[in-house]
């Protein structure tokens, strides 16, 4: 079969120009600077390709286009597209079919009686050859046997498989395999953003650089003088509240591309927002409302890192207590460091049982997560017993952590911070936790971080309503 000429004389821009058009939506600068690039590096035969940029740029979908019009050219083209899982590399692979059967330069592709799939597909070519013409496939399945002329390397590195030195080495392992599918003369194009200082998108001058050959674009979302890469969809107070929301180290890695790594971060304790007044329950209209400093509360919990031994030895066993208003706002109320008497009675576990249990009656707590990862996998039933006995209209989880720790607290503590969202009671001042906090650094050993990571976990927990006693009338709801 011969390529129909309208597909030859047209240009990727051209390509991109008539989906935008047929879709009525503009054609940012962006974009174009993508496009432009992708042009450049087909006609210049650049093998080894990186395309960096911020996140919610639309890179994927114009690498998707970019796919397209590659077919639309070369129908015999075979396309891989490789990402962290099957699920994100099939979503590439369906938008492209998508494109293929609604782009008026991709008539010509339509027609084939093989496979027409959400994660694989072949357009209408000539000759028989055992490959679809795109292929979606997850970094952990089995592509061996496999052969492309183009791999799409789409977020290969995401903030699961990379956050420690184990996992980072086997995904190079894993995507080292595209040198083995790559047919020769074939293009590998990744596509993505740095999640960790080790990424595999280091700077090419970075020592052990995995990409350190490729031909690279870079597009950050603000450039040196401070201006937006996309200003219409991301203004100045649009990126400062995303900035705040995110959190310092984030906005950094996913966008503005930087490698950060996470020992530069630093918790500042005079960032946390500090109170004096004590939670207000009331009840109006047969309806319970707590509120704190006049703020109305819609949800809270706690969190309890257990640990055993003496008091002043080992770590610390810490329950931390949250509440959150409608407007993001987040108070840690109590921070308390439970300690028990080795000598006295009853059992160590019951005593801190039972201090947890009256601090979630006293502050009328929803829900208390307890860690599980070390000692406390058999507290919970314990606990559980001692709420019943206190009168405590408290459910408890239990909670088991994946993430590593360091992770944990600059994901909960970072952005909340930085937003100044952040309110901690005066009594949280005269415990321990201030001076842990300032001290604290990623990656160091020997730093008490007990009351970070109690802390981390009351933010990150999924948020829990407040009890709503007595029920409220049908089609009534105290909780805004």
């Amino acid at each position: 079969m011969t390529t129909p000429p309208e597909a030859t004389e047209h240009d990727f821009l051209e390509f991109l120009y008539a989906w935008n058009l047929r879709a009525g939506v503009n054609t940012p600068g962006v974009h174009r600077r993508i496009a432009r690039w992708l042009m450049a590096r087909h006609a210049g035969r650049d093998r080894r390709l990186l395309l960096m940029a911020f996140r919610g740029c639309g890179k994927s979908t114009l690498v998707g286009l970019w796919c397209a019009w590659r077919l639309s050219v070369q129908p015999e083209l075979r396309i891989l597209v490789l990402a962290a899982d099957h699920s994100l590399a099939a979503r590439m692979v369906a938008t492209v079919r998508r494109i293929v059967e609604r782009h008026p330069l991709c008539r010509h592709l339509l027609g084939g009686d093989e496979s027409w799939a959400s994660d694989r597909f072949t357009v209408r070519r000539a000759g028989a050859i055992r490959e679809p013409s795109m292929l979606a496939q997850g970094i952990t399945g089995n592509v061996t046997g496999a052969r492309a002329e183009l791999i799409i390397c789409d977020d290969v590195e995401v903030a699961g498989n990379c956050d420690t030195p184990g996992k980072r080495e086997e995904l190079r392992e894993r995507l080292g395999e595209c040198e083995f599918i790559l047919t020769p003369g074939g293009t590998i194009l990744y596509v993505g953003t740095p999640h960790c200082a080790e990424s595999l998108y280091a700077p090419a001058e970075a020592e052990g650089a995995f990409l350190a050959g490729y031909r690279r674009l870079r597009i950050p979302l603000l450039n040196p003088v401070g201006r937006s890469a996309w200003p219409e969809r991301f203004p100045r107070e649009a990126i400062q509240t995303l900035r705040d929301r995110v959190g310092p180290l984030p906005f950094r890695r996913q966008m503005m591309l930087e490698c950060a790594s996470s020992g530069t971060a630093r918790l500042d304790p005079a960032l946390i927002v500090r109170y004096g007044e004590e939670p207000d329950y009331r009840e109006a209209n047969g309806r319970p409302i707590l509120s704190l400093l006049g703020r109305r509360l819609v949800s809270g919990g706690g969190f309890w890192d257990p640990a055993y031994g003496r008091p002043g030895q080992g770590d610390s066993s810490v329950l931390a207590a949250t509440f959150a208003d409608g407007e993001g706002n987040h108070y840690l109320h109590r921070l308390a460091y439970i300690t028990q008497d080795p000598d006295g009675e009853p059992d160590p576990a019951t005593q801190q049982c039972r201090r947890v249990a009256a601090i979630a009656k006293d502050l009328l707590l929803p829900v208390v997560r307890v860690e599980t990862n070390g000692i406390g996998k058999f507290l919970p039933p314990l606990l559980r017993r001692e709420m019943a006995r206190a009168g405590a209209a408290c459910t408890v989880v239990e909670h088991a952590s994946h993430r590593a720790k360091q992770e944990r607290i600059l994901g909960a503590l970072d952005p909340v911070m930085a937003a100044r969202r952040l309110h901690a009671h005066e009594a949280v001042f005269r415990t321990a936790f201030p001076r842990e906090m300032a001290e604290w650094k990623p990656g160091s050993d020997g730093v008490r971080d007990d009351a970070l990571d109690a802390v981390a976990g009351c933010l990150l927990a999924e948020p829990v309503r407040l009890p709503a006693l007595p029920p409220a009338p049908r089609g009534m709801s105290w909780r805004g």
